[in-house]
């Protein structure tokens, strides 16, 4: 082969060469810089703790946020900030460019609070966590449960929206408000609501504010999934004998502060919600309870039980009379009292 064809050949692979390299070029700073309009609504991205930046790519082109995982980590191995993003659930948009993205990963930009509302919170539980959660006053979270557009919309006879906070794990972009996520748990409880519900309603004869306050009762009261619908039967047996519910969760909702057991003294306050003195079911839930309490309290078991005890197993013992309770109350005292024994335990003193 000539010199002078050589040259030509040369010369004809560095034209390919630069013409690959500005478009390849091209292509990354249109990646950089993202999309001028980007399409679709933002989404959500979990970085968990100790990922690697492959597995952040491989996240962030799952979510359709990044077009190249391998594109974006050599982006990332050129800044110098491969190694230094920080976990957390963030909120970005697709076609956001790598140097966006890059960003908020490194700097935490983006980052959504996440706050848990367990079963059986209520309000005294759910409006610190969620102020902390939201970086607010928590007087702010207490004047958006007060919210008297929520409460008359889901007619709800007393002044607060206790019981209606769905619980679950929720995840708020930076600067939500506490009236804007108090407004998410609300709209997750309505999708929550079947419409058989509202059938069970009607066969019952009751409102949906009577099946939410029994529905907390029941997620206060129970330890073991297979009494829920038990713990309502007896209650909804109570209600319909006109006997007091007794229920020492309504006591404890009633005291000015959260307390582990009731006790003799505690019987005595003065509420509606006190269920000793007050017959019938409380004014309204007094915790947010899930999905298996609500179908418990709409769907009771069939059976004759009007009272139950704890037993130390974290099960209870359901009984038809009075008699029947006494007698169980005394067995359980008595196997209690046995096993302090045992184990040389001082008796609890001022206890029920």
């Amino acid at each position: 082969m000539t010199p002078k064809r050589n040259r030509k050949r040369s010369r004809t692979t560095r034209l390919i060469l630069l013409a690959a390299g500005i478009v390849l070029g091209a292509g990354l700073m249109r990646e950089v810089r993202g999309s001028n309009t980007p399409d679709g609504s933002a989404t959500r991205v979990v970085i968990p703790r100790g990922a690697s930046m492959r597995a952040a790519a491989d996240s962030l082109a799952a979510h359709d946020v990044i077009g190249s995982t391998r594109m974006f980590r050599w982006y990332a191995s050129l800044t110098g900030n491969a190694r230094d993003i920080k976990p957390g659930t963030y909120l970005l948009p697709p076609g956001a460019g790598y140097a966006t993205v890059l960003d908020a990963l490194v700097n935490g930009k983006g980052v959504m609070a996440t706050v848990v509302i367990p079963e059986g919170f209520d309000l005294r539980d759910i409006a610190p966590a969620l102020a902390k959660a939201l970086d607010v006053p928590e007087d702010s979270v207490q004047a958006a449960v007060t919210d008297t557009a929520w409460v008359n919309q889901l007619n709800i006879p007393v002044p607060s929206l206790e019981g209606y906070l769905f619980p679950a794990t929720y995840s708020f972009p930076e600067g939500t408000t506490a009236r804007e996520a108090v407004n998410a748990m609300v709209e997750r409880f309505l999708e929550m609501w079947k419409p058989e519900y509202d059938i069970r309603l009607q066969a019952m004869s009751i409102s949906r504010h009577d099946a939410m306050a029994m529905a907390s009762i029941v997620e206060k009261e129970a330890r073991k999934p297979e009494e829920r619908a038990i713990i309502s039967a007896v209650y909804w047996n109570r209600v319909k004998a006109g006997m007091l519910l007794q229920a020492d969760p309504t006591v404890q909702y009633a005291l000015p502060r959260h307390v582990g057991r009731v006790l003799y003294k505690d019987l005595e306050v003065e509420s509606k919600y006190n269920t000793y003195k007050h017959v019938g079911l409380p004014p309204g839930p007094i915790a947010s309870p899930g999905v298996a309490s609500i179908e418990a309290a709409l769907s009771p078991a069939d059976v004759p039980y009007l009272f139950f005890v704890a037993r130390a197993d974290g099960g209870h013992e359901f009984t038809r009379t009075f008699e029947e309770h006494t007698k169980a109350i005394a067995q359980i005292k008595a196997d209690a009292r046995a096993q302090r024994r045992a184990s040389g335990s001082a008796e609890p003193k001022g206890s029920r």
